[in-house]
């Protein structure tokens, strides 16, 4: 799901809302970041404690500003049942994911949403997040994990699939660009996409300067902070970076190596800086399903082709704002995506 292009009340609302009045659910365990001050999540979370289900809440209480809002929802939760938890000690918990225990008949499935955002209806209408559902067994698993870590029950020290910081994000993601110097040195090609929020980790950016150095193309869409300086020649000569400034704030985090035609894909809720690397509970997921890697992939295209809304990065530390050249269409990402999911529900005809 692509937010605010795709409905958040239809789907990840939807699921915690069937999840807790279905008599086949037999537990709710998600992590709360923010959410609205009228939540109809935390309402779901509270209807589904009533019905007899075991819930788990993990409520970070040093969200900055909604510590406040926060407190009140972990107390009311705690009213109606909810396991509310409050995260580990020196760590403030930012991943967002959701596990939902349902019985099958002799067997028990587990159903997940890992996502890019918070569970806010509002800024769900604002800010543009992605979000996988799935009821793969390796996800699920590595989320009863990552659910046993948080509630203390477990020192969990490795995942299936799942990359999570502070345990293993950090080497994982400084191994995918060696794999890709490793391709240019090899003879082949080296390909790069990240899309984040802010890029200031100093190992991150030194690992990039290598790869350019190799000869990996290497494109950043970073909205906000950047410390990477583009264009340094001998040094980053292969990197380029844009903003992404429109009517959504560009919220989602992914990251694309081309892995020598074997595309290997993530998304999740970390940016490349110390603090979501070393001092957060983040989690970042695999995207292996057909569907949803070409649609990751054909929304950086549209991004990266952007000619009214990107911002391109100079040498000097200034942004300069792209614009058509001549004889050229405007491209403006925020208006192709709006088209684009008018043009798949059926509202538009292309």
């Amino acid at each position: 799901m692509h937010h605010p292009y795709h409905s958040f009340a239809t789907t990840v609302q939807a699921l915690i809302n069937q999840a807790a009045v279905d008599p086949q659910v037999l537990a709710i365990k998600m992590t709360l970041y923010r959410t609205s001050g009228d939540s109809p999540i935390v309402n779901a979370l509270i209807t589904a404690a009533e019905n007899g289900k075991q819930v788990v809440a993990l409520v970070e209480l040093k969200a900055r500003f909604d510590e406040a809002n926060n407190i009140v929802w972990a107390r009311t939760l705690e009213k109606s049942g909810v396991h509310v938890v409050y995260g580990l000690a020196g760590l403030k918990t930012h991943t967002k994911v959701v596990l939902v225990v349902r019985k099958e008949g002799d067997r028990i499935r587990r159903y997940a949403h890992i996502g890019t955002g918070n569970y806010n209806p509002k800024t769900a209408k604002l800010y543009t997040d992605w979000g996988l559902f799935t009821c793969r067994e390796d996800l699920g698993s590595d989320l009863t994990d990552l659910f046993n870590f948080l509630t203390g029950y477990s020192r969990q020290r490795s995942y299936r699939k799942l990359l999570v910081a502070p345990v293993n994000l950090r080497d994982r993601m400084v191994a995918l660009i060696h794999q890709e110097i490793e391709h240019c040195r090899e003879g082949r090609s080296g390909r790069i996409v990240a899309k984040m929020n802010s890029l200031v980790d100093p190992q991150m950016i030194a690992t990039l300067y290598k790869a350019s150095q190799a000869g990996v193309k290497i494109d950043l869409i970073v909205r906000g902070m950047c410390c990477l300086r583009p264009g340094l020649e001998g040094i980053s000569e292969n990197i380029r970076v844009i903003s992404i400034i429109g009517r959504f704030l560009e919220h989602s985090r992914i990251f694309f190596f081309h892995n020598g035609g074997q595309e290997t894909v993530y998304i999740g809720s970390a940016d490349w800086m110390p603090r979501n690397l070393d001092r957060r509970v983040e989690v970042v997921t695999p995207v292996e399903a057909e569907n949803p890697l070409k649609e990751l992939e054909e929304m950086l295209g549209i991004m990266l082709a952007d000619n009214r809304q990107a911002w391109e990065l100079q040498l000097d530390g200034t942004y300069v704002q792209r614009q058509p050249a001549d004889n050229e269409a405007p491209a403006s990402t925020h208006q192709v995506l709006m088209q684009k999911a008018l043009q798949e529900a059926g509202a538009i005809k292309v």
